[in-house]
């Protein structure tokens, strides 16, 4: 089993793109050749820095709660598995309702698969094959202790979405004020925007239907024509 010591932790820093974890990813035995990982870029508008994706295994996972068919189990060792393939019915909630947009629907094989921990090598006490891989130590699996004397960066497992606290297993490296990470929409719009209720805000260009919805009263247009608005 997962020695007791032994943790996840991923340092987006540090991440150089070369999708070597995203190669061996699909050579883990249970994954039948299937990347469960993915690299996103940071910030598409000012860089090329990536991260790799992998699933946090919340300690109450949101996934596994909206799951309607009850195909994503979490084991004893907290370790959060892909849908059971006799149960998953690809319906995409959990891939609508993970705070961290981990969980990937597989159209051609109608199931929801995602990062396991490498299960089938973690269980019987080696590494995940990305941490194994990973050239610039992006991916670390290993000690808490030995993490926090080697890196200058702390582990943090603890993250807000508004007034949710989500905690994990997987833990990301941040700079030393933090002791757990604001993941909230309202933290990324413009700076004229942060003090305004962004629904109330009226955008140039199209017509602003944040506040419509299908059942208000119909657009009315200079030809009487009536236009329902659909979000």
């Amino acid at each position: 089993m997962i020695s007791q010591t032994d943790e996840f932790f991923v340092d987006a820093s540090r991440c150089i793109g070369c999708m070597a974890c995203v190669q061996a990813c699909g050579e883990c035995d249970t994954h039948r050749g299937k990347p469960m990982i993915h690299l996103e870029t940071i910030d598409r508008r000012s860089g090329v820095q990536t991260t790799p994706v992998i699933c946090m295994h919340c300690e109450d996972p949101t996934c596994a709660k909206v799951c309607p068919a009850d195909a994503i189990k979490q084991d004893d060792e907290g370790i959060v598995h892909s849908a059971a393939k006799p149960r998953c019915v690809s319906c995409s909630n959990c891939v609508l309702a993970c705070p961290f947009g981990v969980p990937k629907m597989e159209i051609e094989m109608q199931l929801m698969m995602k990062c396991d921990m490498c299960y089938d090598r973690t269980s019987v006490g080696k590494k995940p094959m990305c941490a194994t891989v990973c050239p610039s130590g992006a991916l670390y699996f290993g000690s808490r202790k030995t993490i926090e004397k080697i890196r200058q960066e702390i582990p943090v497992n603890e993250f807000r979405f508004g007034e949710q606290v989500v905690r994990t297993q997987v833990s990301l490296m941040t700079t030393t004020e933090k002791q757990s990470l604001e993941m909230d929409v309202m933290g990324f719009l413009a700076a004229d925007l942060k003090e305004e209720d962004p629904l109330s805000v009226i955008r140039k260009g199209a017509p602003d239907v944040a506040v419509a919805c299908i059942c208000d009263d119909p657009i009315i247009t200079e030809d009487s024509s009536q236009i329902p608005v659909i979000l």
